[in-house]
């Protein structure tokens, strides 16, 4: 078969299309240039949404799909015409490219894709990394496979698997067992393995400290003694705050299932005290809010606090003390200290930390720190060293001290 020869570095993707918010069943759309909408991806996540998936879900796969058309626009390949060549000089595409902006660098030009000398954490760069390119993968594969089953896509779907062997999957299944996974998706880059670091007490501390607010305070403080995600922490209301069992009621970022979870005094000291500042008061309203100018002008007002104001409260604090910490460093953290805790179980860090498999909790903290492990090996190097400096043990009676030269390989006198 004759695939055409594409130059991947050259191209350019296009400035076509936009992701828009929807106000039918659909909360986010995919529109062309003349704004209207892209009725292949629009069927798709219509299908989508009613297989109960969120809507961050559903604006996550809207610019994977939106990403994909306009691709399919350079290489002048008709969506339902696509084959796995367009996929695969895709992915080489990602690899390669240089991720669009909005806006240039300015103060993170100079650290963008280097490491931090405090805590040891690389910087993010303007490349696609290889969870990105595999998330698009899986897009593709879920929406040519919607559209295979519709009867209105290609016969074949272009996102391969990458079978060992040209057996039809299933081909012998028994019907009243689950189905087994088919492998992944042939043109996945491989992940590199990074294990969770515990922040350190003494930056810890200087982190906690360098926060300017006692609402700060509070968010930091649960998100280290129970792990919380910051979407969740940011979802909490005054009602889910369980003042005397010191719990705090969350809604899971996977499951949207409510759970509460334990607290540490100290985080709901650092609650009342900021209580204590004015915020609104509602237990059916947010329990975060932060002080902004209205658009019409009329003074500071009360706004329910998101995750780009969260952002900005680490932009402050990293600027201050020149680290690149996130509020995901306190999830690790917490997680890291409760699995090193001979008092709680891998089950109770499961359930607390919301991980819907056991060995999901296993595998990313059940390791063992490499500073941990270094300074042991520093231990023991320092060891033998005092070992050295002792004189040999005396010889007892009996035994020819020649003889034990040759069979020990020194003098043992």
């Amino acid at each position: 078969m004759n695939e055409p020869s594409r130059d991947i570095r050259s191209i350019h993707l296009p400035h076509w299309g936009r992701v828009a918010p929807g106000q039918g069943v659909v909360p986010w759309l995919v529109l062309d240039d003349e704004g209207r909408i892209v009725q292949p991806i629009h069927r798709f996540l219509l299908d989508f949404i009613a297989r109960d998936n969120r809507t961050g879900s559903v604006r996550s796969y809207a610019y994977d799909l939106l990403r994909w058309w306009r691709w399919l626009r350079v290489v002048q390949v008709e969506w339902n015409k696509a084959t796995s060549a367009e996929v695969r000089d895709f992915v080489l595409w990602l690899d390669a490219a240089t991720k669009p902006s909005a806006t240039s660098r300015t103060v993170s030009v100079k650290t963008a894709g280097s490491t931090n000398p405090i805590t040891k954490k690389p910087y993010l760069d303007d490349r696609y990394k290889p969870r990105t390119i595999r998330h698009s993968n899986a897009v593709l594969r879920s929406f040519y496979d919607f559209w295979i089953e519709s009867g209105g896509g290609p016969l074949v779907n272009p996102v391969p698997l990458a079978r060992s062997d040209k057996r039809r999957p299933h081909a012998h299944h028994n019907p009243l067992e689950p189905y087994r996974a088919e492998g992944r998706l042939r043109y996945n880059p491989k992940v590199p393995r990074r294990q969770p670091r515990q922040m350190p007490d003494e930056q810890w501390n200087e982190l906690f400290a360098a926060l300017r607010s006692n609402r700060d305070r509070a968010i930091l403080a649960l998100a280290v003694s129970n792990g919380a995600r910051a979407s969740e922490l940011l979802g909490v209301r005054g009602i889910d705050l369980d003042w005397g069992d010191q719990l705090v009621r969350v809604v899971r970022k996977g499951t949207l299932a409510e759970q509460w979870l334990p607290a540490s005094p100290e985080a709901f000291v650092w609650i009342r005290l900021y209580q204590e500042e004015g915020p609104p008061l509602d237990p059916q309203a947010p329990l975060w809010w932060t002080l902004r100018r209205r658009d019409h002008g009329d003074g500071l007002a009360y706004q329910p606090m998101n995750y780009e104001a969260l952002r900005a409260v680490f932009r402050r604090v990293n600027t201050l003390l020149g680290t690149n910490w996130s509020m995901h460093d306190a999830r690790h953290t917490a997680a890291l200290r409760m699995a090193r805790d001979e008092s709680l179980s891998l089950r109770d860090v499961q359930t607390i930390l919301g991980h819907a498999h056991l060995s999901t909790t296993a595998d990313i903290y059940l390791v063992e720190e490499e500073t941990q492990v270094i300074r042991r090996v520093q231990e023991h190097l320092a060891e033998l060293k005092e070992r050295a400096k002792l004189p040999p043990p005396a010889v007892t009676l009996g035994y020819d001290v020649g003889d034990l030269d040759v069979l020990f390989g020194g003098e043992q006198a």
